[in-house]
């Protein structure tokens, strides 16, 4: 049985005339008026019901909703509904009664219902009640498709397989609560849309705009359809790794691909990587799905090669999913307050300002979420200006809540956020963390009492890549902990006493240069910084020492590059001269190594000695002369660490050296390729070169045309060296949803609001 009177009034309704329109077959012209004489629905024709008997004329829906639990229908509930049939009877606008009811109907119930109806004039009486209702849920996938909250209200256990009902348990860890909230909107349709065309979609928006539900629904979705193996994964490589090509129906979910709260750039390095071998695996029948916050996607884009996977150009299938309508706003809201853990008293109080409160450009579904929770609410006024507040300052309020816990609950948080979101369980301290939580006031003990306090509100225990790990309920909730952070100076020693350096690289800035949610780190913590960076020469995230090391290096550059003021570098380099040496000779593939990004760093803030530039100057130079790396010529960054006669002297030397040896630069290109690689990718930075060629100042038409040959010659190698075309594998599609015609209504979507388990029918 599935827990229908949790819908509510409205989604009830649609729920039934889903059904009458999958189910029953019948077109309904329209959900009435709520004052329209006892008429919820209607339609008039030929109705083929089962056994054969054809019916004809004006035929009327009824639903009956409660929000009672195990609710059976009585006769009193008919009474008003008997009255109307008989004047719609004398009207001629019932011929035919349906009754759609989430309350339970018995045998016995439904003979005297028919003899009822049929007292009143009615020629033909058909009841679906509770046990009928839910029975159509389990054996019809594409009703559960369009109406997708269902997937939260009922035991999958009954409509899914042993393998397929293990994965989902492992997605309703931690998503069941949002599930049973659903609402389908827009950008959810689009969602499939762009899933059944392309076979992949990136989900795009704002904190807490309802991403990871659009993704957990496909995931579900697909779980039910296909019975799909479904992965959620939180690193690119594993993407490849667990890709079986035998298997077509796999299902991939990735949250936060380029970062959780900020923009991480070895994340967008390792899905360059690996871009290429997605489309094989989407001309396999693979599904993929990634989300990613909108500030953190438009940082990354910038860093994306999207000539390796032209899909992220496709803005039809980066969606945007904080575009929400009026109906769609009030809907989740209703789910979230009724389905919260407020209590009656609250819902009653908050009741009028509903409507204000879905309409504020501020709302989002976390808005939503937050006021049917208790905990958020405790210190809020019932009245319009609070309330107000409380949807503008959404981030400020949170931060103050946060600021009101206790010190077990804060030390808990702390724990979380230095492990970079990911708290293994069972938790085991380092050594570090053990000082931290003594300067915080708590302990383990005290942290693990708290972690189980705060699940459901602030934090949730899920279950990923198999162990157990605490996660903050949302990462708006890591966000205001950052800000947390900046407001006690000692709150930041002890944040970075107990972080390993690895995490501090991706989480703060030295001094603030504009990197949004970072923890800004003042003047003051550069001597603890200095220290923390000196003990980063190894990342864990390597088994040999080569490769450790070797990333260690380079994630370091990076953190320099992108992340500290100038003021910071100057000690660093002052702490660290050999840095600079480090950087005037960059290795190639300049678009990619740090130290090139490092000497831009250095160059624009005045700290990079002009003998220094000139060797990085040659570097890059001779790299692009020689017919290897045309970054000198194509990246803007780089051409500005040239003087105007350098880089003039750079197309004079490309004029005279590299053009005589076009043919040869290409066969080498060609003689030094790996069958392991992908032909186009590979070949992309000598088709780099040629378009720079082209573009170069002081070239003849005789020239341009060698140019293009060659060109030509090299993608006609593409084609040669491409495999062809492999067979798609067995193609699948989610059902798509589309638009239907809405219940018209006068009655307010927040009628039942404050309507609890005990109520009667409505």
């Amino acid at each position: 049985m599935y827990a229908l009177h949790t819908l509510g009034w409205n989604d009830f309704q649609r729920l039934c005339l889903t059904i009458t329109r999958e189910i029953l077959g019948q077109t309904v012209e329209s959900f009435l008026d709520s004052h329209d004489g006892g008429r919820d629905g209607a339609f008039t024709g030929t109705w083929n019901v089962a056994g054969g008997e054809s019916l004809r004329g004006s035929f009327v829906i009824q639903c009956k909703f409660t929000s009672k639990i195990n609710s059976v229908l009585r006769r009193s509930d008919l009474r008003d509904e008997v009255e109307k049939a008989k004047k719609l009877v004398g009207k001629g606008l019932c011929d035919s009664y349906v009754l759609m009811t989430n309350a339970g109907v018995s045998g016995v119930a439904d003979e005297w219902i028919k003899a009822l109806f049929k007292d009143a004039g009615v020629n033909y009486v058909a009841t679906f009640g509770s046990s009928w209702i839910s029975q159509q849920i389990r054996d019809n996938k594409r009703l559960r498709m369009l109406v997708p909250r269902l997937y939260g209200l009922g035991d999958l256990s009954q409509i899914l397989d042993e393998r397929a009902y293990a994965q989902a348990r492992t997605i309703l860890e931690a998503m069941r609560e949002d599930l049973d909230k659903v609402v389908v909107t827009a950008s959810y349709r689009k969602a499939i849309e762009a899933i059944n065309e392309h076979g992949f979609v990136l989900l795009i928006g704002e904190p807490a705009a309802g991403k990871l539900t659009i993704a957990s629904m496909l995931a579900m979705s697909a779980l039910d359809q296909w019975n799909a193996s479904t992965l959620k994964l939180d690193e690119p490589s594993k993407v490849t790794e667990h890709w079986n090509p035998d298997e077509p129906s796999q299902f991939f979910w990735l949250d936060d691909a380029f970062g959780v709260t900020q923009y991480e750039e070895p994340m967008v390095r390792r899905w360059n990587h690996i871009l290429p071998q997605i489309r094989p695996m989407l001309r396999k029948g693979a599904k993929i799905v990634m989300t990613s916050r909108d500030y953190i996607y438009n940082r990354a884009r910038n860093d994306l090669k999207e000539s390796a996977f032209p899909l992220l150009r496709e803005s039809q299938v980066v969606i945007d999913v904080q575009d929400l309508t009026g109906e769609e706003k009030c809907q989740i809201l209703y789910n979230h307050l009724k389905l919260g853990s407020q209590p009656r008293s609250f819902r009653t109080e908050i009741k009028p300002f509903l409507k204000d409160i879905a309409s504020h450009p501020r709302f989002i579904p976390e808005t939503a979420r937050r006021l049917g929770d208790p905990l958020f609410t405790k210190s809020l006024f019932i009245n319009k200006s609070f309330i107000d507040q409380f949807v503008e300052r959404r981030e400020q309020i949170l931060q103050e809540i946060l600021q009101c816990l206790d010190d077990d609950s804060k030390a808990a948080l702390a724990l979380i956020y230095m492990r970079k979101g990911y708290l293994s369980s069972p938790i085991q301290l380092r050594v570090s963390e053990k000082q931290a939580l003594d300067r915080l006031g708590s302990d383990l003990g005290g942290c693990i009492t708290a972690l189980e306090a705060l699940k459901g509100s602030f934090v949730l225990l899920s279950h990923a890549n198999g162990e157990h790990v605490w996660q903050f309920r949302h990462p708006t909730i890591g966000d205001a902990y950052a800000a947390a952070l900046l407001q006690s100076p000692e709150h930041l020693g002890i944040y970075i006493e107990g972080s390993e350096p690895e995490r501090l690289l991706y989480q703060v800035t030295c001094g603030d240069i504009g990197i949004e949610k970072a923890v800004v780190l003042p003047s003051s913590q550069f001597p603890s910084i200095l220290e923390k960076l000196a003990e980063f020469s190894r990342t864990k995230r390597y088994k040999t020492e080569f490769l450790s090391c070797f990333d260690a290096k380079e994630e370091l550059q990076r953190f320099l590059a992108n992340r500290c003021s100038k003021e910071f570098l100057e000690l660093y380099l002052k702490a660290n001269p050999n840095t600079l040496n480090e950087v005037e000779n960059p290795g190639l593939m300049l678009d990619a190594v740090a130290e090139v990004r490092l000497a831009m760093r250095l160059h624009e803030v005045g700290l990079l000695p002009e003998d220094k530039r000139k060797q990085f100057v040659e570097t890059v130079s001779n790299y692009a002369v020689e017919g290897q790396d045309a970054a000198a010529l194509n990246d803007e960054g780089i051409r500005l660490m040239f003087t105007i006669d350098e880089f003039a002297e750079l197309g004079r030397r490309m004029r005279a050296e590299l053009l005589p040896r076009l043919v040869d630069v290409r066969r080498d290109w060609e003689f030094n390729y790996s069958s392991d690689q992908d032909p186009e990718e590979y070949i992309q930075p000598l088709l780099d070169i040629f378009d720079s060629l082209k573009r170069l100042g002081g070239v003849d038409n005789a020239t341009t045309m060698l140019v293009e040959h060659e060109e030509r010659k090299a993608r006609e190698w593409i084609d040669e060296q491409t495999p062809e075309e492999e067979e798609r594998g067995a193609y699948r599609e989610l059902e798509n949803i589309e638009m239907q015609d809405k219940p018209r209504s006068a009655r307010d979507i927040f009628d039942d609001i404050d309507a609890d388990e005990s109520g009667g029918s409505e």
